[in-house]
């Protein structure tokens, strides 16, 4: 399909293809995806004006007596649907959320982003992200029982989710998402496929499409894919390891040829920026009870709030795939999991980033030793942090961050905020399987 920019272009596609239904996509505080489906015959009037809905329902959206919402749709998102028909098919659209007076609506998490890459658009950046996201395939929803026993870079026959990656791939390709390469990660029945980097936005949107593709595949195979961070006890949870640069015109400007980590001073401040205010970012990169099963000391995810070159166990990589190449210059922060808010990640990342760079943040040395090996003495003789250890911890550092609030805007951090509390208090309320086997047969 040819890259079309204009309504003009969408509506004769859709003319073209035959298409029956256009979905229009956006994203409610929490991350999920969120659809309703037009008929061709509205797609001018959308385009125009927009189509109202009712966001009284949204999770983070309005109140009952602000309800009336607005979806336009980004023309140059338009896609056809892999999963669907090729007869009648059907296509989507990602879409701004605006108030009845055409404003953007503050708890849109799209607007949340495309505000904070306004500001760094202002000082000439451009912010380019390149997320991995694991996932784990398993018979069904009901139990995380595996399709698989496979292992790192295993291949078939233990890797048998092989086929479902290959489909999914060629559909990620079918929506004009490049697909840089896919294997089977260290635990059972998990996998990763990773996307070319991009521009944050399209990323963020990029990221959507790719979790649902996954899962879309899936069912169709018979299969649940999860990309719940820690399904399975004793084994590996599921990152999003974060790649990122920033630009200014054709030139990242993290890139130093002369300094011996090749890393400007901004790319400095920006890495200093994110461990200075990781812990009060984590509560959006990591946002479910579920998030702080997989960071613990033990199973590869990042605890420590440190930085290096090589060492994989600190929460900030910089990759030697290609030193010395001024485009492959990068930083990796390796904390965040794939079930997390794309946009509101994002956002949050860029601005600790940011923050480090306007205010020149000092980078301390890197970490190079693994640091899960040291003592609690000698973490603390290096001045080396934890991330929170539960979303009630995130959830206390975050609620007093400014830069946060600044970040989210105020809508969206309280929506946030009053959200994960009330998802910690039902989660603390629980009695678990974990109590009844080890506690009933002793008291």
């Amino acid at each position: 399909m040819p890259l079309s920019k204009t309504a003009d272009d969408i509506l004769q596609l859709v003319k073209d293809h035959e298409v029956a239904f256009v979905q229009f996509w956006f994203t409610d505080v929490l991350g999920q995806l969120k659809s309703f489906s037009v008929t061709p015959a509205e797609l001018p009037l959308a385009f125009t004006e927009g189509m109202g809905f009712d966001g009284s329902s949204i999770e983070g959206f309005a109140r009952i007596e602000e309800s009336d919402m607005v979806a336009v749709p980004d023309p140059t998102s338009f896609q056809l649907l892999p999963w669907r028909p090729r007869e009648k098919p059907v296509g989507r659209m990602f879409c701004d959320i605006l108030t009845p007076d055409g404003s953007p609506y503050a708890a849109d998490p799209r607007y949340v982003l495309k505000r904070m890459l306004s500001k760094a658009h202002e000082k000439g950046h451009t912010f380019y992200i390149g997320p991995e996201l694991e996932y784990f395939y398993f018979k069904s929803d009901a139990a995380p029982e595996i399709i698989d026993k496979g292992g790192y870079f295993d291949v078939t026959p233990l890797d048998r989710g092989s086929d479902l990656r290959r489909q999914t791939i060629f559909a990620l390709q079918q929506m004009g998402i490049q697909v840089e390469y896919s294997h089977h990660e260290v635990a059972p029945s998990q996998h990763e496929i990773d996307l070319r980097y991009d521009e944050a936005l399209q990323m963020a949107d990029k990221t959507q499409t790719y979790r649902i593709t996954v899962k879309e595949i899936a069912r169709q195979n018979g299969v649940y894919a999860t990309f719940m961070p820690k399904p399975l006890f004793g084994e590996n949870g599921s990152g999003m390891h974060t790649h990122q640069s920033l630009f200014k015109d054709d030139r990242n400007i993290f890139f130093d040829p002369h300094d011996v980590y090749n890393l400007s001073r901004d790319a400095k401040c920006y890495i200093a920026g994110l461990l200075r205010h990781a812990r009060e970012i984590t509560a959006v990169t990591n946002q479910w009870v579920n998030s702080y099963k997989r960071l613990v000391p033990g199973y590869e995810a990042p605890v420590y709030i440190s930085w290096a070159r090589r060492n994989r166990s600190t929460m900030i990589r910089v990759p030697m795939y290609k030193p010395g190449k001024e485009k492959a210059t990068r930083i990796e922060f390796r904390a965040p999991d794939p079930a997390c808010n794309p946009y509101l990640a994002f956002a949050v990342m860029l601005a600790a980033g940011m923050t480090g760079i306007e205010q020149q943040y000092e980078l301390p040395e890197p970490v190079e030793e693994d640091i899960f090996r040291m003592s609690e003495q000698e973490r603390a003789s290096n001045g080396i942090k934890s991330l929170p250890g539960s979303l009630y911890e995130a959830v206390y550092e975050c609620e007093r961050s400014t830069l946060v609030r600044e970040t989210l805007g105020e809508h969206v951090f309280h929506k946030f905020i009053e959200n994960k509390k009330i998802e910690w208090d039902r989660y603390r309320t629980q009695v678990n399987v974990y109590e009844i086997e080890r506690y009933l047969p002793m008291i």
